[in-house]
């Protein structure tokens, strides 16, 4: 404990840049952590009723379904469900920009645990090597025994510990957070599919209808 609080004092300075590291690696998790439950939705049961809504041609009552759910997940599809009303013809590109938006929303802040995990190795390993150099110049100018050196150099190690105490929990909750942004993508990759397969088959209903009214007609 000692040998901690020494460290901290002689390099505070170096060792500031991977607290401040750690300061945002636990407030970008706190919030995405918050937002993911916040969103958080029984997709699987919402599609499977979506899907017997659409199966009847009840767009009304999709869009409430889909108001009743809310989330990211309902917000994208009350707008892919706005998209089949307005947009028709261009029905798979226009969800495609809403489903991205999205994601840019579940991906807020992890860019900076990816940087954390990426960079506070290297700044440990800055901080031990400055400490070193530090050690062996104090014991070239004042002279010094062996258990002076291993003091300093065990001091020294602290950062290397320290930063990369805090890249390998970044990288795993950059990792996590990841694996649930993977399973939204997939989950609008799903309503796309629900959509488009209403869509095609909206059109050939209107096919039919239009061709058995030319039948008529002659």
């Amino acid at each position: 404990m000692e040998l901690l609080w020494v460290t901290i004092k002689q390099d505070w300075a170096i060792l500031t840049p991977i607290l401040v590291c750690s300061l945002y690696t636990v407030a970008v998790s706190i919030e995405r952590w918050y937002f993911y439950n916040k969103n958080k939705r029984d997709v699987v049961q919402f599609i499977h009723r979506l899907q017997r809504e659409l199966q009847r041609g009840s767009l009304e009552n999709a869009q409430m379904l889909s108001t009743q759910l809310g989330g990211i997940i309902g917000e994208v599809s009350e707008e892919g469900l706005r998209l089949l009303t307005e947009q028709k013809g261009d029905f798979s590109r226009s969800f495609d920009i809403t489903a991205n938006l999205a994601t840019r929303k579940l991906e807020k802040g992890l860019s900076i645990l990816g940087t954390v995990g990426g960079v506070a190795p290297f700044l440990g390993l800055f901080g031990t090597v400055v400490r070193i150099l530090f050690t062996f110049g104090d014991l070239a100018t004042k002279g010094g025994q062996s258990a002076a050196v291993a003091y300093g150099i065990s001091s020294a190690l602290i950062a290397t510990a320290f930063g990369l105490g805090v890249a390998i929990i970044a990288v795993v909750l950059y990792n996590y957070f990841n694996s649930k942004v993977r399973r939204y993508e997939d989950d609008f990759q799903l309503l796309k599919l629900l959509f488009l397969s209403f869509e095609n088959n909206r059109d050939l209903d209107a096919g039919y209808l239009s061709h058995m009214e030319q039948r008529g007609v002659q």
